[in-house]
């Protein structure tokens, strides 16, 4: 028996899957092994850097307290959110504002909106909806 009957009948046909596999297999380690050289490289020219990882680490510094910027003017803020409220019918919800503020990205929407509202230039109109006070200057 020769040629690809007696290769079907010795199992030839498996052992050359595996012999492909095991040597695919190499090469993948290899070019693996080659592409991290560079970090076993450094760490024999630098090994203090290696051992400072392993080291007991100092506790981090407690940060400082956040300080919240509120924007101080109300203006370039009113014209923030008469852009958004322009899409709006002429009444809206305060959530829905809200919402499409956060969306935005508009700085500190909850209180630029707490400013609008004690300022008179987004009024109630009574049933608990809002509309944009006309007669604020902006």
């Amino acid at each position: 028996m020769t040629g690809l009957d007696a290769i079907s009948a010795h199992n030839g046909w498996s052992m050359a899957a595996v012999g492909i596999s095991i040597v695919f297999t190499g090469l993948v380690v290899l070019s693996l092994a080659i592409a991290q050289l560079h970090k076993f490289v450094a760490l024999l020219e630098n090994p203090d850097r290696f051992y400072a990882m392993f080291r007991k680490k100092e506790a981090p510094a407690a940060p400082e307290e956040a300080v919240c910027v509120i924007p101080g003017d109300i203006h370039e803020s009113a014209r923030n959110f008469k852009m958004l409220v322009d899409r709006m019918p002429e009444v809206f919800s305060l959530p829905r504002l809200l919402d499409d503020a956060l969306r935005c990205g508009v700085s500190h929407p909850h209180s630029t909106l707490n400013k609008l509202l004690l300022s008179d230039i987004i009024v109630p109109d009574g049933e608990g909806f809002y509309r944009w006070n006309k007669n604020a200057r902006i």
